[in-house]
């Protein structure tokens, strides 16, 4: 497939890879096309849907601006996989649930702070001088207490719509993927940093059609703390997969037989901002829910915790500012899906999978979201399948 449609209301075209948009998103699309710094046209991927001031599933050129609110407040929050050399006959139910709950000991999940025994230090030791320099400057930004560390959140995976998967792919060979962030320090980088170009925004009295859309000027001292903060924040983000990575094949060995990793090993944002040439410019892209698909480039789109999900190859496409979708994209607010559905019904959505299926997780019930089947049906020009996956084990915060 290509372009299903675009908005033209903008100062720049909006270009969206779906027919399957709700009126809010496209107005909040609309806004994004109006800002007068966007740089050629705004893409929209087929999982898009409505976000705080962005929308998620939308990439976004610029020149000389950055809009912090469209990077989001999960900075940095993204995938990572591997590949191991166990296969399925490894798997039976009883080794299942024990490699369930020995992830669930050892990976810190949730949304509360962890005990600082638990951090790994070694790996988060290259990360305090960045962090130092950012605080000496923005005090405001310091935990409020120091049970609240940063440190203690390195390795840990957060709640929501994170998740550790164990699936199989089209051979039945074990693949480990996880999605996770930064954690509560790159939430508070990309608030305080979405607050104090609000508050510009206001002193200069700039009209917006929503404040959320406020940002900040390239050249100004709170633009290059910014990306000096945000810069830090992805690669805290990508060290926070690394180390979990490492604990989840850590507990797999607890409980299956010896084996390996492979080479085919991914770890990708989807929240980000980056320097990029697109169209005949250097500008700034921020993907807020999309991933960058380069030429050949490997990246992963998961689908519900009851879906399947793919390794892909980026094609490089350029109206996309070679980007693809970061999953499948929530057809319901977590609020609407746990008035909507129980927890028989996900018992039923889930089947198969070793997972939670409580009360506390029917708001990501695979109903919630967009079918991943044609989500990838809308992008082919955008990658192509190189694994398939199904998980086996999910777990979640």
């Amino acid at each position: 497939m290509s372009i299903k449609q675009e908005i033209t209301t903008g100062s720049v075209p909006v270009k969206i890879w779906t027919d399957e948009v709700d009126e809010a998103s496209r107005k909040q699309l609309a806004n994004i096309a109006g800002l007068p710094f966007v740089h050629h046209h705004v893409a929209a991927m087929p999982d898009v849907h409505l976000g705080i001031g962005a929308t998620v599933g939308s990439v976004i050129a610029t020149r000389q601006a950055i809009v912090p609110a469209a990077v989001g407040v999960d900075i940095g929050c993204g995938m990572a996989a591997v590949r191991t050399t166990l296969t399925a006959e490894d798997l039976d139910e009883k080794r299942l649930h024990n490699v369930f709950r020995q992830i669930s000991r050892d990976v810190p999940v949730g949304r509360d702070q962890h005990r600082e025994d638990r951090a790994p230090t070694e790996a988060a030791a290259p990360f305090e001088c960045g962090l130092k320099a950012i605080l000496e400057k923005h005090p405001k930004l310091a935990p409020k207490k120091a049970a609240d560390g940063w440190i203690c959140q390195l390795g840990s995976l957060g709640g929501g719509n994170h998740f550790i998967e164990l699936c199989l792919d089209e051979a039945g060979r074990v693949w480990v993927m996880l999605h996770s962030g930064s954690r509560g320090i790159g939430n508070r980088i990309g608030t305080y940093f979405i607050e104090r170009a609000r508050e510009k925004a206001l002193r200069m009295d700039r009209q917006l059609p929503d404040l959320d859309l406020a940002w900040l000027d390239e050249g100004s001292p709170d633009f290059e703390d910014y990306v000096e903060a945000v810069g830090w924040a992805q690669d805290y983000a990508r060290m926070n997969r690394e180390v979990m990575l490492g604990l989840v094949l850590a507990a797999m060995r607890r409980h299956l037989r010896p084996f390996e990793t492979v080479a085919e090993a991914v770890n990708c944002h989807h929240n980000y901002v980056s320097r990029e040439h697109h169209y005949e410019a250097d500008v700034w892209v921020t993907r807020k829910g999309a991933i960058r698909a380069g030429e050949g480039q490997l990246g992963i789109i998961p689908g519900s915790m009851g879906a399947k999900s793919f390794i892909v190859r980026g094609k490089g496409n350029p109206e996309s500012f070679e980007s693809c979708s970061h999953g499948a994209g929530r057809r319901m607010s977590r609020t609407q899906a746990q008035k909507k559905y129980t927890a028989s019904d996900l018992v039923r959505q889930t089947e198969g999978v070793v997972c939670r299926k409580d009360a506390g997780v029917v708001d990501e019930i695979p109903s919630a979201y967009k079918d991943i089947d044609e989500v990838m049906a809308n992008q082919t020009d955008l990658v192509e399948v190189v694994h398939t996956l199904k998980q086996v084990i999910c777990v979640k915060g």
